[in-house]
């Protein structure tokens, strides 16, 4: 009894971020000097370097005609190589799931918890630090390819890149950022939730995996059962393409892949079926404007920011309910 009151009149003292900022400069530190995060890197630089100098052999002959030419860099593929875009959307998954399947377990393995919460730092400040540390080196290694692709463009081409350019690349980088910050959070559940960090990783992959192979295709099986086709109207195949649309964009996949094209491709207006009507007084192959393109990709973006949160919110009530000592 006298225990439980004594539990019961046990409060915190100071917030609970005290020490937050250590957290982050250790486990960056920690990160960005680490074997694995550098062969993480001199991959994706590789990757990188590969795919657009080979994509500028195509585009040197199209200086003069096409005003979004440092866009074509991230888009352009050349047989072997595919676009840059379509290797991040491997690759950054891969390096978010490599950042994060061992955050709290490593811990546990090392049999460091313990000692670290015996300092003044609270669990929150030791979960968000690592959360953060390990999305802002994400964000430091993908800055650092957009510079070099920018770069390189520069010295290739010989031309600058335009002010709408950078923005979209801009608002593409960001994009880049939270779609990697939803496979971090993904990993960091689950290295809460097991006690193995080969586990946690296999979990990880193993819901990428689900995600980038088999999503589509259960969405178009589910459309097609949940919104059958009994007569042929219009109304109810447009309504099983709507359904199916709004299912394959649960995966982040989808909703990266839209807001891509939709930001590198300023000529790109609509997602999903079109109807004549809404084509109605628009020039077909007119580029949008930015602030068009960012209306449209507007949903798919705070799609990938509330996931982000979610995720790190689980992980948040997974690990205050852990037993430390263990």
């Amino acid at each position: 009894m006298s225990l439980q009151v004594s539990q019961r009149e046990r409060v915190r003292e100071g917030s609970p971020w005290t020490g937050l900022w250590a957290v982050v400069a250790k486990e960056m530190a920690d990160h960005l000097t680490s074997v694995r995060m550098r062969i993480l890197e001199l991959l994706i630089v590789l990757t990188a370097v590969g795919t657009v100098y080979a994509s500028m052999e195509n585009l040197r002959t199209t200086v003069s005609h096409d005003p979004f030419l440092f866009l074509r860099l991230f888009t352009t593929a050349r047989d072997p190589l595919p676009a840059f875009v379509g290797f991040l959307g491997f690759l950054v998954p891969l390096i978010a799931i490599a950042l994060g399947f061992d955050a709290v377990n490593g811990e546990f393995n090392r049999r460091t918890m313990s000692r670290v919460l015996a300092q003044p730092i609270y669990r929150d400040a030791l979960l968000l630090g690592k959360f953060l540390a390990r999305l802002f080196t994400l964000a430091l290694v993908l800055t650092a390819i957009w510079l070099l692709i920018i770069g390189m463009g520069l010295l290739r081409l010989g031309v600058p890149p335009g002010g709408e350019e950078v923005a979209r690349s801009l608002w593409f980088l960001l994009a880049t950022i939270f779609y990697g910050g939803i496979w971090l959070g993904l990993a960091m559940v689950f290295s809460i939730v097991f006690r193995q960090p080969a586990t946690a990783a296999l979990a990880s992959i193993a819901v990428w995996l689900f995600f980038t192979v088999f999503w589509s295709t259960i969405a178009s099986l589910l459309a097609q059962l949940l919104q059958p086709i009994r007569f042929g109207f219009p109304q109810e195949i447009l309504a099983q393409a709507k359904l199916e649309l709004a299912l394959t964009r649960l995966s982040p996949n989808t909703l990266y892949a839209e807001i891509t094209l939709a930001l590198l491709q300023p000529t790109v207006r609509a997602f999903g079926l079109v109807l004549p009507i809404q084509l109605q007084g628009a020039v077909l192959g007119t580029p949008l404007p930015l602030s068009q393109s960012v209306l449209l990709i507007w949903p798919h973006l705070t799609g990938l920011i509330a996931a982000t949160i979610l995720l790190f919110a689980l992980g948040y009530v997974l690990f205050q309910r852990q037993e430390i000592r263990a």
